[in-house]
């Protein structure tokens, strides 16, 4: 299913797998990668971005980068891209990311994984094109994250939804 033929009505006939949280990502393409922080008696410091991990481990070379802020409780999805792929990291806050498999070819179609990333568990995150994603800030006062797509943005390659059109209870914190 091309991106832009992707509808509300169609993203609720779809059955969903979700995926246990505590688990790596199974949806094909994604890449989830454990940043280090080094940490010493004078502060900090973590590595966001190295060219080496584009030839071994499958991150693709950024094209366009920048930082956004979400304030505490907002949830930004859905949306999903044919053409660039987001690969990010959350330098201030904690971070819940559900990525949702829509490709109809794909061998993990209908999966849904969700991903905690923040500054106490610092990952990088690579979303290919094609999959639908979003993310909910988990923390006070807001959330940080640093996006290094592998294009230039572009509206016209933005393909949004409601965040409650489908799969509204995959979102933390959840009580109990």
């Amino acid at each position: 299913m091309e991106p832009k033929n992707v509808t509300i009505e169609w993203l609720k006939q779809q059955e969903y797998k979700v995926q246990n949280v505590y688990g790596p990502p199974t949806i094909d393409g994604v890449i989830l990668k454990e940043l280090k922080c080094l940490v010493d008696g004078r502060g900090d410091v973590t590595e966001l971005w190295s060219k080496p991990w584009i030839e071994s481990e499958g991150f693709l070379m950024p094209e366009h980068c920048y930082q956004s802020a979400t304030d505490y409780g907002v949830t930004k999805c859905w949306h999903l891209h044919a053409i660039h792929t987001d690969q990010f990291t959350v330098t201030r806050g904690k971070l819940q990311v559900v990525l949702v498999d829509i490709r109809k070819d794909s061998p993990t179609f209908g999966h849904v994984n969700s991903v905690f990333m923040g500054t106490q568990k610092p990952r990088l995150l690579k979303i290919p094109f094609g999959i639908m994603h979003g993310w909910r800030a988990l923390s006070q006062p807001e959330v940080i994250v640093v996006n290094f797509q592998s294009h230039p943005y572009d509206a016209a390659d933005e393909f949004k939804f409601p965040w409650n059109c489908v799969l509204e209870n995959v979102w933390e914190p959840k009580n109990g």
